[in-house]
């Protein structure tokens, strides 16, 4: 499940907004201030794994610091009682989490409670912990509760995922699996519309709603539609009143919510891809912004017979602090491997210079040469030096990328991943294949089992015309000698008969890559990567299936492909489709979600559309 916000104008980001509502909350639930002189109120943080992934990828262990957290622990881990300092909680309004913290309470781990749930809670559990309370005489040290409605990840300024724990509860096989229950289903989309309602609760705005019929994504739309017309209603305790928001949160622009499901186009999930961070989500073990490389330590030099050593796992956040990454992320891979290479030269340059400085002010000797000479490099060092922090954080990005980006490399080298790129792009485009899909699949040099079955599907998927039988069995021959489970190819061929009824195939433009020869050459000479054999593709920008939908909805263009998408103004005090008049003007901000899964080749595609219309 992943959001993308898409906005011409520069509002305050999702990650920002939702950064302040954390911190808010840290401080008490008072707004945070930056300057303010003096230390802050120590306090310890107590979260289940969902508050952890929320805050993990917005706030570091410093910045937790810096407001006064000393502890962060885990709500159900063993905790020793700190009798005299506050503790803020950050939990999930589950049965069993009310049920540790009503413990808390009774055992007076600390000296006050400050209550807050990711999603509202209900009335009979509130009722739960003000039982515990009174039974624990405790009630004096509940200081606050609220309901943060946070329940989202924002990993980056534009983009959200509903959850990282137990999200094969709102994965697309949940949602389309063929035994699924009404009971079910409607669980499923409760998580799904509780989440989207926090992210417009602090989006601070009421969406216009657009989504196609007889999807999974009409289903959230009606549920959702429902959900913010029941708060608005309420206007004394409407969530969406300028009061709650803070200044400058409420703009008269609404922004659109175009709510996608995720069988209008499977082929791109499946597609191999070959940008920076797209590469990364799917080569590597990337989750909520960090990366986690296995690094092997001296299996070469252990002698015959001898246990290899374990491995080191290293961790690595890519964050927006990092220059290079929020350059680079969308970048084609080449083009990362060689401005890796480029920073690594000039940090050196910079790193020579500081030392050619260092040992011209150990110069001895009285000669006038050698004074002018210091006076007139002592400013120069001073600025050296006083660069060297900087100097340093170049140093450890440029250390993190090189080894990210090997790490990537060595997979693409491994798999031939280049070639299965450039393959699915043609196939997707339509455009002439140079080599038979039964060599690729054929060969045991390219890929894993894996690999060749999503070539296999995405072929499958592009097909105007299904293979014949005769060649089908041929196709699955191939597929099962190279060790492939058949499947997800079973699902695929029983999805396109259903799909074939209710509409065509998605089309994905006819442009393709371009192939500027081989990279045989070692970049230049001293480069970390070597390239050989390597593809050097270039990308040439083509609107995918999801991009042409917003792209219709949000500058009202008339299209069959969008033409009969619902439309939902949850502000309007009655309506339906019909009823409702219709915004005219198009919109300057809009969110797509994707029910049943986003990607970050999607969202790399929306990210370059906003960019060409800026």
């Amino acid at each position: 499940m992943v959001g993308v916000k898409m906005a011409a104008a520069a509002a305050a980001s999702i990650r920002e907004r939702q950064t302040v509502a954390l911190k808010r909350m840290l401080n008490f639930n008072v707004p945070h201030v930056k300057n303010s002189t003096g230390e802050p109120v120590w306090k310890v943080l107590i979260y289940d794994r969902f508050g952890q992934d929320i805050i993990s990828p917005l706030l570091s262990v410093k910045e937790l610091r810096d407001m006064g957290i000393t502890l962060h622990l885990l709500l159900h881990s063993d905790r020793d009682p700190i009798p005299d300092v506050p503790a803020v909680y950050f939990v999930m309004p589950s049965e069993e989490n009310i049920d540790r913290m009503c413990q808390d309470l009774r055992n007076q781990l600390y000296e006050s409670y400050y209550l807050n749930f990711i999603s509202a809670i209900s009335r009979s559990k509130l009722e739960d912990i003000a039982n515990a309370a009174l039974a624990a005489s405790a009630v004096a040290q509940v200081a606050k509760v609220f309901d943060q409605y946070l329940n989202f990840i924002t990993l980056e300024d534009d983009m959200f995922v509903l959850c990282n724990q137990n999200k094969e509860l709102v994965s697309y096989r949940a949602i389309n699996r063929p035994d699924i229950t009404d009971t079910e289903m409607e669980t499923v989309m409760d998580t799904i519309v509780d989440s989207l309602f926090c992210f417009f609760v602090t989006l601070g705005a009421v969406p216009i709603i657009r989504c196609s019929r007889g999807t999974a994504a009409e289903m959230v739309a009606v549920k959702l539609d429902k959900k913010l017309r029941e708060n608005l209603r309420d206007a004394r305790n409407s969530l969406f009143t300028g009061d709650t928001l803070g200044a400058g949160q409420f703009s008269f622009q609404r922004p659109l919510l175009v709510l996608v499901d995720r069988n209008i186009d499977l082929a791109t999930p499946l597609h191999h891809t070959w940008t920076y961070q797209a590469l990364v989500h799917d080569v590597l073990d990337f989750h909520l912004n960090r990366v986690n490389l296995e690094e092997s330590s001296g299996v070469e030099n252990s002698p015959a017979g001898a246990r290899p050593k374990r491995k080191n796992k290293k961790s690595y956040d890519l964050t927006p602090v990092d220059k290079f990454w929020q350059k680079h992320k969308g970048s084609p891979f080449p083009e990362v491997a060689e401005s890796v290479q480029q920073e690594l030269e000039s940090y050196r340059a910079q790193e020579d210079e500081v030392k050619r400085l260092k040992s011209i002010m150990g110069l001895e000797g009285e000669d006038e040469g050698a004074i002018s000479m210091l006076s007139d490099n002592t400013a120069k060092l001073t600025s050296a030096v006083s660069s060297l922090p900087e100097l340093l954080e170049k140093k450890r990005l440029i250390d993190l990328h090189t080894n990210v980006a090997t790490a990537v490399l060595e997979h693409i080298k491994a798999r031939k991943l280049d070639v299965y790129f450039e393959y699915e792009e043609k196939i997707m485009s339509k455009t002439t294949l140079d080599k038979s899909l039964l060599d690729i699949i054929s060969d045991p040099d390219a890929g894993t089992p894996e690999d060749k079955m999503r070539l296999f599907l995405i072929y499958y998927i592009s097909a105007q015309q299904a293979p014949s039988e005769a060649d089908l069995e041929q196709y699955k021959k191939a597929l099962t000698d190279a060790g492939c489970n058949l499947n997800p190819l079973q699902y695929i061929k029983q999805w396109k008969a259903f799909a074939k009824m209710a509409s065509a195939p998605a089309s994905y433009g006819n442009t393709t890559t371009k192939s500027m020869g081989l990279l045989s050459r070692v970049m230049n000479t001293g480069s970390q990567f070597v390239m050989e054999g390597v593809k050097n593709l270039v990308l040439k920008q083509q609107n995918l299936p999801v991009t042409r939908i917003l792209d219709n909805l949000m500058e009202m263009k008339s299209n069959p492909e969008t033409d009969d998408y619902r439309y939902f103004d949850p502000k309007m005090l009655r309506g339906n489709d019909s009823s409702v008049p219709r915004n005219k003007n198009p919109f300057q901000e809009a969110i797509v979600f994707v029910v049943g899964g986003g990607n970050y080749i999607e969202y790399q595609n929306l990210v370059d559309y906003i960019k060409a219309l800026i």
